[in-house]
């Protein structure tokens, strides 16, 4: 029997956090950096509407998920995680990439039980459901909802994230930091 139902986020997770920096740039005719991106909401970063944005997204969205750089050392220890506990990918992304994100993670060779592409931020809802031990985020507002609902949140730091935390949330800054934190939080080795 595995140890832990651990649940994942994917965009600026598991993947570099500003993917969308470069094709953004090109299409809005801006030069924002990673530092500029302070806010998780992109039509905020890049000062243009939301229904700009959202055209932007709709037209591109394929291109922008096909090829996301995976975070350092994210694939190993989705790996070593994976040989004692259940992987669950829970993200926001649009019900549309359902197909493009199974290949992605398959092109990727990152193993997992199961994907939940729920096309909403309300993760609370599918974490319940998984009987989740332990969520992997990005996204401050999302923490803090799963957080509020009583489920362990491990926030991934990022320039938009950087925000007070509640003790059910603790920060991370590597994905090698991960196997320390498990082991802190849940005081057993064997969850790794």
């Amino acid at each position: 029997m595995k140890n832990l139902n651990i649940c994942i986020d994917i965009d600026g997770t598991i993947t570099d956090a500003y993917y969308w920096i470069d094709l953004c740039n090109e299409h809005f005719n801006t030069s924002i950096t990673n530092g500029d991106a302070t806010e998780y909401y992109i039509h905020k970063v890049l000062n243009v509407s939301e229904e700009q944005y959202n055209e932007f997204y709709k037209k591109y969205k394929y291109k922008l998920h096909t090829n996301q750089k995976l975070r350092k050392n994210v694939k190993s220890v989705i790996h070593t995680l994976s040989l004692k506990n259940n992987i669950y990918f829970v993200t926001a992304r649009d019900r549309d990439l359902t197909i493009l994100t199974y290949s992605y993670l398959r092109k990727n060779k990152i193993p997992y039980n199961d994907l939940f592409i729920l096309g909403t931020h309300h993760k609370v809802p599918t974490a319940r459901q998984l009987n989740c031990d332990l969520f992997i985020e990005d996204n401050y507002d999302n923490a803090i909802e799963l957080s509020n609902a009583g489920f362990k949140v491990l926030l991934i730091d990022t320039n938009y994230n950087r925000k007070p935390l509640n003790p059910n949330i603790l920060r991370f800054y590597s994905w090698d930091e991960v196997y320390d934190i498990i082991d802190k939080l849940f005081e057993r080795s064997e969850a790794i």
